[in-house]
């Protein structure tokens, strides 16, 4: 690995021209079975939201704020898994997976941007279901088009933000001699261990934010179903219930998987925490859960079935 001298805040810095991102496993055998089950599920991953992103645009009927909400989680989760895994699956085929400075720093801020935005966007999704099984009668007027940009809006400029200040304050600091990240991705925790100056700072700042975000988002989707769950108790109807659970069956049904990888991952004892389970988790919440999402929302939900079939008709229609 070369080396280069720059000048940073009045001081001489050591920059790395490349990373090295290490593999999941390092089994051989194992290599080309990984790969060709990566390719199944990132493939399944991009068909599935592309599909929900164009299916919700087209078919009028689903232009309501829930579908834009979940045209906007469809996009998010197609980036997250972009973002990683076509670079990540170079590492099955070739002897070292180079990443070079600048993309690392690139890779690191669109994956930080896009998991923060998946969290408020959730959010932002069961206080939509709150308002449509409790305010039924004023949800249009609740959830407006101005109200639903301003629910998607802030939570990307807020990603977005604290993307570039976290990104730019570990690639502004001095790297050591080594370059091999522990992960395989340019993931901000594996990124400390590099780092020669002081990152006490940085990783109290990575702390609070992670917290913030995902105690902030958790709270509002538990007081939301909280309060939905408190609703349908008071319903007379068993028709009523069982159309409000459908309502948020599928959303309730992500929100659980998402969540609970996270505080899987976070919430690990010391004693048993390690990169190897981070790589695990990782996986799962940035590859299997964007390919679940949309079969999630497919399977449970006969809207989209029959939006499917509408615009399946349509296409046929204009074929003969």
């Amino acid at each position: 690995m070369s080396f280069q001298k720059v000048e940073m805040s009045h001081r001489n810095s050591t920059v790395p021209d490349e990373f090295i991102l290490t593999r999941i496993t390092h089994r051989p055998e194992l290599q080309l079975l990984l790969l060709g089950v990566f390719i199944v599920i990132y493939g399944v991953a991009m068909i599935g939201n592309m599909s929900m992103i164009i299916l919700t645009k087209l078919d009028s009927r689903l232009h309501t704020p829930m579908y834009y909400f979940i045209r906007h989680l469809a996009f998010i989760d197609l980036g997250n898994c972009t973002v990683i895994y076509p670079k990540m699956m170079v590492n099955f085929v070739v002897e070292q997976n180079v990443i070079s400075y600048y993309a690392c720093a690139v890779q690191m801020a669109f994956y930080i941007a896009f998991i923060i935005s998946e969290l408020f966007i959730l959010s932002a999704m069961a206080y939509d279901r709150y308002v449509a099984i409790c305010n039924p009668l004023l949800y249009s007027a609740i959830m407006s088009q101005r109200r639903c940009h301003v629910l998607v809006g802030i939570p990307y400029l807020y990603s977005v933000f604290q993307a570039v200040m976290i990104t730019s304050k570990i690639f502004t600091l001095t790297f050591c001699d080594s370059n091999v990240i522990s992960h395989f991705y340019c993931d901000n925790v594996p990124m400390l261990l590099l780092l020669c100056s002081n990152a006490r700072d940085i990783e109290l700042l990575i702390i609070l934010f992670s917290a913030l975000n995902l105690i902030s988002s958790l709270f509002v989707v538990l007081v939301s179903y909280l309060l939905i769950l408190l609703a349908i108790y008071r319903m007379h109807s068993a028709d009523g219930r069982k159309k409000a659970f459908s309502t948020c069956g599928s959303h309730l049904t992500v929100v659980v998987v998402f969540y609970g990888t996270l505080l899987f991952m976070y919430l690990q004892p010391k004693s048993t925490h390690s990169f190897e389970t981070d790589k695990i988790a990782s996986v799962f919440y940035t590859l299997v859960i964007p390919m679940l999402n949309p079969l999630i929302y497919s399977f449970r939900n006969k809207e989209v079935k029959n939006a499917v079939l509408r615009v399946f008709r349509y296409q046929c229609k204009l074929c003969t």
